[in-house]
This record gives C-alpha cells, sequence and structure tokens, in this order.
C-alpha cells in the first residue's frame, strides 16, 4: 500500500469548493427557461409544441459537454469558464435583443412585428434555438470546470462533492426565481439582462479561485467541513423556498426585498468560512491518501512525496511476481512495479475501477446500461421540468412560481441526500450507487401515476417526489462513472453520460408531451389546453419508461456489486484512479 503524504504548506481545495458553489449557481442558468418561456411565446407567436422544441434546444445546449469533457485535461478551469461567460454573454444578449426590441436598427429577423410573414417567424424561431443552445451551454462549460476539478480535488469523497454541487446547482432556480419575484419584478426581459450581464461577472470573479489543489485525503477535519457545507446548502435551499412562498403571498416593499436578497447572499458564501478557519486556526495534522493504482500516480506531482518501498530490480520483481502468482494473490501494485521495472512487459487492459479512456468505456456494457438508465431516468424528469408550467395551468394552478419553486427545492434535496447517502451505505456495506438509481425510477411511477390520475392534492406532491428523484439521478451519475471508468478521463465520459438528458427531452418532451399538448389544446378550439387529458398519455408513457430504467438500473447493480466489494473493501476507498492533475 502506498502512502501520499501531503506537504506543510500545500494549497488546500476548500477555497475552490467555496467558490464552485457561486459556479454552480451559474450553471443552472438554463433552469430559468420557464420563467421567460412565455415572453417568447407571445413575441414569436409560437404554439406549445414550438415553445418545447425551444426547451429543448435549451436542454440540448446545457448537456453538449463533450468537447469540455474532451478539453478538460488539456486546459485550465479559468479558460473554461472564461469561455463559458463569453457563451452566456452572447446568447442571452441576443435573447434578450429579440424580447424587448429595443434596437431598432436589428436586422428584420431580429426584430418581429405583427405584420411580418409567418416565413420569417420561422426563421426568427431557429435563430432563437441556436440562441437558447448557444447560452445554455455556458451551463456545460461552468459545470465542466468545477465537476472536474473539485472531483480531483477531492478523490475519497466522490459521492460528498458531487450531491453537494449537484445541490447548489439545483438550489440555483430557486436563486433565480427569487430573483425574478422580488428583486426583478416578474420581468422576462430583466431576467435576460441579468443572464446576460450578472452571471459572466460572476463567473469571470471567480475563476481566479477554481483551480487543481492537493487533494484531500481522510483528515478527521473534512468530515467536519463538509457536514458544514450541507448543512449551509440545507439552510439556504429551506431559506429561499419560504421566502418564495412568502413573497407570493404578502407584499413586500422594496427594503425588505433588498434585506432578504442579501441574507440570501451571506448564504451563499457560509462556505467561505472554511478557508478563513483554516487560514486563521492552521491544522498540523497531516493528510494520508491510500493509493492503489498505477504508475502514474506515483510521481505525478511536484507538491506530494511518496513513501515507497525499495526499489526492486527487473529480475527480483519477476521472481517475487512469480511467487505471488503461485499463490494467486498478485495486486495491482506488485504487477504494476513489475511492469515499470521490465518484469512485465506487456499492457493489461483496464478493468472496473481503473483509468479508461473513452474509446476504452465506450464498448463496455456497463457504460451503456449506465447511459440507457440515465437516458430514461433523467429523461423523463427533465420533459416535466420543460412543461411544469404547462403543466400548472393545466392542471388549474394559475400562477405556477409556488409550483417551480417546489420542483427546484425537491431536486436540491434529491441531490444533496443522494450524494450523502449513497456515500454513507457505499462505506458501509459496498452498496453501488445505482441502486438508489433503480429506487427514485420506481417513486417516479407513482409520481407520473400521480399526475395521470389528477386527483385533488395530488399535484404538489407529484411533483414534489418527481424533483426528488430527477434531482438523484443527476447526482448519482457523476460519482458512478468515476468509480467504474477513473478520475483520469472522467470529463469527457461523464459529459458523454450527459448526453441522455437532451436526447430523452427531445423524444419524450417534443415528440410526446407537445403532440399530446397540441392536439387536445385543439380540440378544446384554444391555443392553450386544460384539464387531465392535456398530459394524461404523456404521463402514462413516462412512467412505462420509468420502469424499463427500474429494470436497467438494477441489472447495472447487480454487476457492479462485486467491484465495489473491491473498491470500499474494509469501508475506506482504495484510490484505484489517477488524480487527474
Amino acid at each position: 500500500m502506498v502512502k501520499l503524504v501531503v506537504k506543510a504548506g500545500s494549497r488546500p481545495p476548500w477555497v475552490g469548493l467555496a467558490s464552485a458553489v457561486w459556479i454552480q449557481i451559474a450553471v443552472g442558468n438554463p433552469f430559468n427557461f420557464p420563467l421567460y418561456s412565455s415572453a417568447l411565446k407571445s413575441v414569436l407567436s409560437l404554439n406549445q409544441q414550438q415553445v418545447t422544441i425551444l426547451g429543448v434546444a435549451n436542454d440540448v445546449g446545457e448537456s453538449m459537454a463533450l468537447l469540455p469533457g474532451i478539453a478538460s485535461n488539456n486546459f485550465p478551469p479559468w479558460a473554461f469558464l472564461l469561455l463559458g461567460s463569453l457563451l452566456c454573454f452572447f446568447g442571452y444578449g441576443l435573447i434578450f435583443l429579440t424580447v424587448t426590441q429595443t434596437v431598432s436598427q436589428l436586422p428584420y429577423i431580429l426584430v418581429v412585428p405583427h405584420s411580418i410573414p409567418h416565413t420569417y417567424v420561422g426563421f426568427l424561431t431557429h435563430l432563437i434555438c441556436l440562441a437558447l443552445c448557444v447560452a445554455a451551454n455556458s451551463s456545460a462549460w461552468f459545470g465542466t470546470a468545477v465537476f472536474v476539478t473539485n472531483m480531483r480535488n477531492f478523490p475519497l469523497n466522490r459521492g460528498t462533492i458531487s450531491g453537494i454541487l449537484n445541490g447548489y446547482g439545483g438550489i440555483s432556480a430557486e436563486v433565480y426565481t427569487l430573483i425574478y419575484s422580488l428583486v426583478l419584478k416578474g420581468s422576462a426581459s430583466k431576467l435576460l439582462l441579468f443572464l446576460t450581464v450578472g452571471l459572466p461577472a460572476v463567473c469571470l470573479l471567480m475563476m481566479f479561485f477554481i483551480r487543481p489543489c492537493t487533494p484531500s485525503g481522510e483528515d478527521s477535519s473534512v468530515h467536519v467541513h463538509f457536514i458544514f457545507v450541507q448543512a449551509a446548502s440545507v439552510l439556504l435551499a429551506s431559506y429561499l423556498v419560504v421566502t418564495t412562498i412568502v413573497s407570493d403571498v404578502v407584499s413586500i416593499n422594496d427594503a425588505v426585498t433588498y434585506f432578504l436578497v442579501a441574507i440570501m447572499v451571506l448564504l451563499l458564501i457560509a462556505p467561505l468560512a472554511i478557508p478563513i478557519k483554516m487560514t486563521l486556526f492552521p491544522s498540523n495534522s497531516k493528510c494520508n491518501v491510500s493509493l492503489v493504482g498505477s504508475s502514474d500516480n506515483l510521481a505525478s506531482e511536484s507538491d506530494i512525496s511518496t513513501q515507497t518501498s525499495p526499489l526492486l530490480t527487473p529480475s527480483s520483481s519477476a521472481a517475487i511476481l512469480e511467487s505471488f502468482h503461485e499463490r494467486g494473490d498478485v495486486s495491482d501494485v506488485e504487477m504494476l512495479i513489475a511492469e515499470g521495472q521490465g518484469a512485465v512487459m506487456q499492457k493489461r487492459r483496464p478493468k472496473r475501477g481503473d483509468d479508461f479512456k473513452f474509446c476504452e468505456a465506450f464498448i463496455k456494457a456497463d457504460f451503456w446500461l449506465c447511459w440507457f438508465a440515465y437516458f430514461l431516468g433523467a429523461g423523463s424528469g427533465v420533459t416535466v421540468l420543460n412543461n411544469l408550467a404547462q403543466i400548472g395551468v393545466a392542471l388549474g394552478v394559475e400562477d405556477t412560481t409556488i409550483l417551480l419553486s417546489v420542483f427546484s427545492f425537491c431536486i436540491f434535496i434529491g441531490r444533496l441526500g443522494a450524494g450523502v447517502i449513497s456515500e454513507y451505505f457505499v462505506r458501509l456495506i459496498a452498496l453501488p450507487r445505482t441502486f438508489w438509481m433503480a429506487c427514485a425510477q420506481i417513486i417516479m411511477i407513482v409520481a407520473f401515476l400521480f399526475y395521470a390520475s389528477a386527483l385533488n392534492g395530488t399535484l404538489y406532491a407529484a411533483t414534489a417526489l418527481l424533483g426528488i428523484c430527477y434531482g438523484v439521478q443527476c447526482s448519482i451519475m457523476a460519482p458512478t462513472v468515476s468509480e467504474i471508468f477513473g478520475l483520469k478521463h472522467f470529463g469527457v465520459i461523464s459529459s458523454f453520460m450527459m448526453l441522455g438528458n437532451p436526447i430523452g427531452a427531445l423524444i419524450f418532451s417534443v415528440f410526446l408531451a407537445g403532440n399530446v399538448y397540441d392536439t387536445e389544446a385543439a380540440k378544446q378550439g384554444n391555443s392553450t389546453c386544460y384539464g387531465a387529458d392535456c398530459f394524461r398519455l404523456t404521463f402514462l408513457v413516462l412512467a412505462g419508461v420509468c420502469g424499463l430504467g427500474t429494470i436497467l438500473s438494477i441489472i447495472l447493480t447487480i454487476r457492479m456489486r462485486p467491484v465495489y466489494k473491491m473498491l470500499y473493501a474494509g469501508g475506506s476507498f482504495r484510490l484505484s484512479q489517477n488524480s487527474g492533475h
């Protein structure tokens, strides 16, 4: 067993995690689509299916993370944040100019007077699809920067990190809803201006703090620090949902509004207390990281000292290796030492838990089981997210702000809770994280049946259940991929997994939900559909989709059980992947 001892004075990763909180709020910018989709629908005179297509463009942009994933091993995080800021500025800027029509000198394709032909409107719709895709794609660059960096900075706590980062990403919708309803007074144009200017400014400020650090070990203070960040996120999420509901019921003046926003900002910067505390009260304890892994791990960082056994000659390596083979218990460490000394010349193929290249992972059955399980679960969840405002109106809710707030809060609970619970059980009994994906998809079936029944009192319950389960799908996938296929190429492999989101949205939201909604609206003779039939068929189909996803998740869990027993033997993670730095 190799011990990596973090040198005194090494740069801790907690400043980067505290800064990542703000970046994750920016990552959630695609969640704003329901807040300004009505304005786009009105300006462009669209039907529901066309609005749904815009929503899919939004999802496609959000999930098209293959390019940042491929680049994650070649460029520093600040470059990702800089490019994401530019995409955010130009994408949302174009949408802002389209909605407001404030610049009369723009070409006709950007100005939509009521008299222009329908063909031009269609052309403009395609242009807005592109703008939405570009704007939402900023979240892919933001998310890749903070996720890859922090997963490598905290390699022994991947589930916890995934839960925290995904949780704050879920909170972002609540943050935007509060700003939209209180500060911006429900103005879609002001919200788009905030997305155009405000988000890039925040990300440009934070890009100096998101950077690779010495990997965090299993020091006793690490657990306490994570609990503090998790508690701060729960407090923030609770505060946001309560404030949103109260502000919807009670009229609040400007002074109180700014006070409430100031409290939100204080809660967002709460994780910064950890690096401040570590600076004021430095600890003299060393963090040990247990490694079982490739030879690249043993000398990849200049700020990490390595304590190993004396060097072996090729002949002695071969002799030791032969004796281990005879006993049948040769380990990765001995094999890798022998390879490094020349006793073994051939390169072995990676096995589960090692670092896979994308092409090596792509041909594995586990890879596609992960992808389809996520595609079915997350794709059905994002379909409800894209149509939640219309679902609420169809089922008799005129103001859907609270409904969106509940859904956002529950996404946060699912994301954070999945990270905490899966991390606990994976260390306790080596339970594969995909077990929780199966559980979530079973509950999603119940939620969709609640939606389809349209019984009184079930709308908010179904929305809450679905939000939690959708959050679980998002949170579980990242650490699962890193544990099966390693951290070295985590960026590109996880980015490909995320493609299940937009593909699911395209199939289930556009071709299914949009068509069913418009068909029912046409029967009623309206552009807006009212009643349970607007989405009933959609919900029943999505329940069946989640049933199939449950079966795939169970199969994957059974296949992964031996892998997790190997990785988490004795309750601690045997780090077999490169740190990726």
